[in-house]
């Protein structure tokens, strides 16, 4: 008898996605066990007795993790595929990583900066999934000043559609050239928060970075380029 899992977490286990996109996969009915389409969560499957397919392709579990992070340029997307045809961050490594690997978490389209990627969906999930308030330093750029009560109202959190931002450390750091420049600390990371925050306290983002995420740094690391994680990195953000 193998390992009973979720399903879910198996297709995590195999580096096909996140456990939370797993998720939308299978209500989306993508996913069959044995040849039986799935739109239930609670389904479990049998590792190396059942057979699990996802887009009608059969999917194994990942023989070697990979941990990697990318250097994001803007003009990319942070997904696999894209129904547009715009570029992807996975075609930035393709040539040289041939395992399936995902994006963990995202960056918008006209963001760049550190973004991982791998095979191991446990370790996409412990650091995207907001129970583990990991955090995540940006530069941002924005078109003018900010007032003291801009900021202000960043560090206590801001309104956003349906929802209150927790509050952000942030830091002014320099103001020339019609831009300001302000280092901002989030550990939600929900669609296009950063940008979202700095409009509700009127101003407009001209340019977005992430340096780093928790601990681990983007560095030196030249724009398009990636790199592996070290095993510390790994284990900090898995442990942290």
């Amino acid at each position: 008898m193998g390992e009973i899992v979720r399903l879910q977490k198996y297709i995590a286990m195999c580096g096909v996605a996140s456990r939370r996109n797993a998720e939308t996969m299978i209500e989306n009915g993508r996913v069959k066990v044995n040849g039986v389409l799935i739109k239930e969560l609670g389904t479990k499957i049998e590792i190396g007795a059942d057979e699990v397919l996802v887009d009608n392709k059969p999917i194994k579990l990942a023989s070697k993790k990979y941990y990697i992070m990318l250097n994001k340029p803007v003009g990319y997307v942070s997904t696999v595929s894209d129904q547009f045809d715009r570029p992807t961050v996975v075609d930035l490594l393709k040539d040289e990583v041939k395992t399936r690997i995902f994006p963990v978490g995202r960056l918008d389209y006209d963001t760049e900066g550190l973004l991982l990627l791998t095979n191991d969906g446990d370790f996409a999930y412990r650091v995207t999934h907001p129970k583990f308030k990991t955090d995540k330093t940006y530069i941002a750029k924005i078109n003018g000043g900010i007032t003291i009560k801009g900021l202000a109202m960043l560090r206590r959190g801001v309104k956003i559609e349906d929802y209150t931002t927790s509050p952000a450390e942030v830091e002014m750091l320099d103001a020339q050239g019609g831009l300001t420049t302000i280092k901002i600390t989030i550990h939600e990371g929900r669609n296009r928060q950063v940008r979202k925050m700095f409009e509700a306290v009127g101003c407009r983002v001209a340019q977005l970075q992430r340096i780093s995420i928790g601990k681990v740094e983007l560095g030196n690391l030249p724009l398009g380029r990636w790199r592996h994680l070290t095993s510390h990195e790994v284990n900090y953000l898995m442990n942290s």
